[in-house]
């Protein structure tokens, strides 16, 4: 019963899913003027959808899209780890359909020979490894996010350090914060770099930009940054200060991290060693177990 159960549930997924793909819900009227209200704006992080496999499996991915995937949620890690929506969901449509046939190919090309595992097995198997196929894919990509935000928290710490040896030296808020974010490399001085450029090209606020670098990024921290420089801007605190103050607390929620982080390694490791100690139990308490049981 189990292989006319599972086949049946495929069958009916892929019905609504064509379903869904040929006829695609409409948005809510408040989406759509939240839309039209909101204004563009150009944004910092770039990414790219060209490649080989979205072409290849251009139909599942617009099957994907019509079902609302991704997420906003995965859709800002993806902008994160400068990977493009249609190429995300073309690696996880390769990925489904490359685990579902893996089984079934297997299984045929045993079946020549006949050593064959039967049909259950092989559509179980299939399904399985699909779903991994499809799930992958987004456990890679917010890992890649996680790790990218994290580098841009321990690199705005010390491009505020930056900023405020060189506000120290007599250079305008300008100046500080373009020479500051010349002096480091890597990925996370990159996105500085690039969101001052930006404010430079449109005339806006530096902190505008670095606001919206925040927002995309879903780096609180950057944007309580740009909250409080421009609040000590425009309300004529020391803005130096105020910088400083924000480097000190961002070391300091880098240093809990990292202990935490620590902590939990060390309560992960222990498990192992539990294990290992109750199997030397079991592998020294066996034999007198055993004699115990045969001489009664």
């Amino acid at each position: 019963m189990i292989a006319p159960m599972v086949l049946g549930a495929g069958l009916g997924f892929g019905l609504w899913a064509v379903a869904v793909w040929a006829f695609p819900p409409r948005p809510r009227l408040a989406v759509v003027l939240a839309r039209l209200n909101t204004p563009a704006a150009t944004p910092i992080l770039a990414t790219g959808d060209h490649g080989r496999t979205a072409r290849m499996v251009a139909p599942l991915v617009r099957l994907q899209q019509g079902l609302g995937l991704p997420g906003e949620s995965l859709r800002r890690d993806l902008a994160v780890a400068e990977i493009g929506v249609q190429a995300h969901l073309a690696v996880k449509a390769a990925g489904s359909v490359a685990g579902l046939a893996a089984p079934l190919i297997a299984n045929l090309t045993l079946s020549t020979i006949g050593a064959g595992w039967g049909t259950q097995l092989p559509v179980l198997a299939g399904l399985t490894l699909a779903g991994v196929g499809f799930v992958l894919p987004d456990l890679q990509v917010r890992s890649r996010a996680a790790a990218r935000r994290g580098e841009v928290r321990h690199a705005l710490s010390v491009y505020l350090d930056l900023v405020v040896i060189a506000l120290a030296g007599g250079a305008g808020v300008d100046a500080a914060l373009h020479d500051a974010s010349r002096v480091g490399d890597g990925w996370a001085f990159t996105q500085l770099r690039r969101a001052l450029a930006t404010a430079r090209i449109t005339r806006t606020s530096p902190w505008h930009s670095l606001r919206q670098l925040g927002d995309e990024l879903g780096v609180t921290e950057l944007a309580e940054l740009a909250a409080t420089a421009s609040l000590a801007g425009t309300e004529g605190a020391k803005i130096r200060s105020s910088l400083a103050t924000k480097a000190v607390v961002l070391r300091t929620h880098q240093l809990s991290a990292a202990e935490a982080e620590a902590q939990s390694a060390t309560e992960r490791m222990s498990l192992p060693l539990m294990l290992l100690f109750l199997a030397f139990l079991i592998f020294i308490g066996y034999p007198a177990i055993d004699q115990i049981v045969h001489s009664l």
